[in-house]
């Protein structure tokens, strides 16, 4: 008998256009965490749907083998009475239900047709505790943090039996300590519960801690399968097979050309928009001058996404003051068509919700944020707009076989290059950029970091909000601490590093003075 519980043979998936699998194999070993690994349209997620009967079966060609016998699922229904549960990226979770009520979504709990509350809440009470969640079991999903939404989302796939669970890039949008604390509870689950995980991360160093094996997919292809024990597994090799050629350097080499403070921001205040009497940003002061890229670093809730949506034409918060001096003028940004009108632009954290519209097309999300450059007499003259796309798709490097393909059809690093190309032909002076790798490859984050080098080599000035510590040290040349709502910090590339920082974050924790 194999010690397999799974084996995925020969799979092929076509879609319009293009060859998302190409006679992909896996092999997973019962009771190990096992790594998939790739660039951004690798295919990583499409196997995961194949497998899960988001593809149903007759979609895709090869075969599913799960405990030796040929699964044919026609539906995520079919593989999770099986066993097997995928969480995604995007979790799935209502925000406005309890945490029981989501741990059993579509699993509910009941007897004759009514679903049985007490039997409910017990049960729960129960998952949270084999997944760590010290939280009530009452309280609405959306006032808990994206950690324990994370957790939710492993203990529903609990409470359906799940002997092989699957998750795609369960840490992109967590901190430190949150990252930490999930993969110890796989290490956990997987010791001790028997489960089976199979984890798709761009970190690889999480991947290479928690990892039994790791496989390796390039174009739709299997490169290899690297096995801890047997096999060197180190980053740049991982790194080596994902994108075809070695990395000597995950940051491109820039000599900073800095010129004059061209945008500050003093005594700004922010109120939370949910609750007004709650102060989020609290007399926070900062400036950036030409051709400077200054990071902001803080831990997750800090206030770093409020400051810079409140900045960016009052797109987040109440009762906000402030004052914002561009090029040595106060300019007054009452919203978002002023802020891109003065030479501001935001690329979100939140591409998929607030960065794209998923079911228009790369053309029109790539002129939306300058339309009237496009337009004459209220027209938009439709062959300028598809140049300015195509240009874009080339000069970014946008692997799609169209333009006119749907932005939700692309990859997570493809959708965040099309945000990126949205923002450049808006052709701002100040650009603010949240997370700007978050949940792409190294291969694609490489590429966004020499786009924000050129940015700052034009003179722009350049913000990037990021929870990676090392892309901050890697890419900008000044970095602010930011704390509970204030700036706690500020120095030179030559004088921060991990240390410093979250020595400052840990030093005014708490402190209200």
């Amino acid at each position: 008998m194999s010690k397999n519980i799974l084996e995925m043979r020969n799979i092929t998936k076509l879609f319009p256009g293009v060859k998302a699998l190409d006679n992909v194999n896996l092999e997973v070993k019962k009771g190990q965490i096992h790594a998939l690994v790739g660039e951004n349209g690798a295919g990583k997620s499409t196997l995961m749907n194949v497998l899960s009967g988001i593809y149903p079966y007759g979609t895709y060609e090869g075969d599913v083998l799960y405990h030796n016998e040929v699964c044919k699922f026609k539906d995520i229904k079919e593989s999770e009475r099986e066993g097997i549960a995928i969480i995604h990226q995007e979790l799935a979770l209502s925000p406005y239900m309890t945490v029981a009520e989501n741990i059993f979504l579509g699993n509910e709990q009941q007897t004759n047709g009514v679903i049985d509350w007490h039997d409910t809440n017990d049960k729960a009470i129960s998952l949270m505790k084999r997944v760590g969640l010290k939280i009530k079991h009452d309280v609405l999903v959306k006032n808990i943090g994206v950690g324990h939404q994370q957790l939710v989302e492993i203990a529903k796939a609990l409470g359906k039996n799940c002997e092989l669970l699957i998750l795609d890039e369960p840490t992109a949008a967590l901190n430190d300590n949150d990252s930490e604390h999930l993969l110890n509870l796989l290490l956990e689950l997987n010791a001790n519960q028997g489960i089976t995980c199979i984890i798709i991360s761009h970190k690889l160093h999480e991947v290479t801690k928690i990892s039994d094996e790791i496989t390796v997919i390039r174009d739709g292809r299997t490169i290899e399968t690297l096995v801890k024990g047997t096999d060197e597994i180190t980053e740049e090799r991982i790194i080596k097979g994902m994108v075809g050629r070695a990395m000597e350097n995950r940051y491109p080499e820039h000599t900073s050309n800095i010129g004059e403070i061209a945008f500050e921001v003093k005594d700004w205040r922010v109120y939370d928009p949910q609750d007004e009497s709650r102060l989020r940003i609290k007399d926070v002061s900062f400036n950036v001058r030409k051709g400077e890229i200054v990071g902001i670093a803080g831990l997750m809730g800090a206030g770093r996404t409020e400051l810079a949506m409140s900045i960016f034409g009052k797109a987040y918060g109440k009762h906000i003051t402030g004052t914002i001096i561009k090029d040595g003028k106060e300019v007054h940004l009452h919203n978002v068509s002023q802020a891109i009108d003065e030479g501001l632009a935001y690329l979100t954290e939140d591409r998929k919700t607030a960065g794209l519209i998923l079911i228009d097309d790369i053309k029109r999300n790539t002129s939306l944020a300058n339309l009237h450059k496009l337009s004459k007499n209220g027209v938009i003259d439709e062959i300028q707009e598809i140049q300015v796309a195509e240009d874009y798709r080339e000069k970014l490097q946008i692997k799609t076989p169209s333009i006119f393909q749907k932005a939700g059809n692309l990859s997570g690093g493809n959708q965040q290059k099309v945000c990126v190309a949205k923002w450049l032909f808006s052709d701002p002076d100040v650009l603010f950029l949240d997370e700007p790798t978050r949940g792409i490859d190294v291969g694609a984050k490489y590429e966004i970091y020499t786009i924000i080098n050129q940015l700052a080599d034009e003179g722009k000035c350049v913000v990037v909000i990021s929870s990676e510590l090392s892309e901050i040290l890697g890419i900008c040349d000044r970095v602010y601490v930011m704390n509970e709502g204030r700036i706690v910090g500020e120095m030179p590339r030559s004088e921060a590093n991990q240390e410093s920082i979250m020595t400052r974050i840990i030093q005014t924790t708490g402190n209200r003075k």
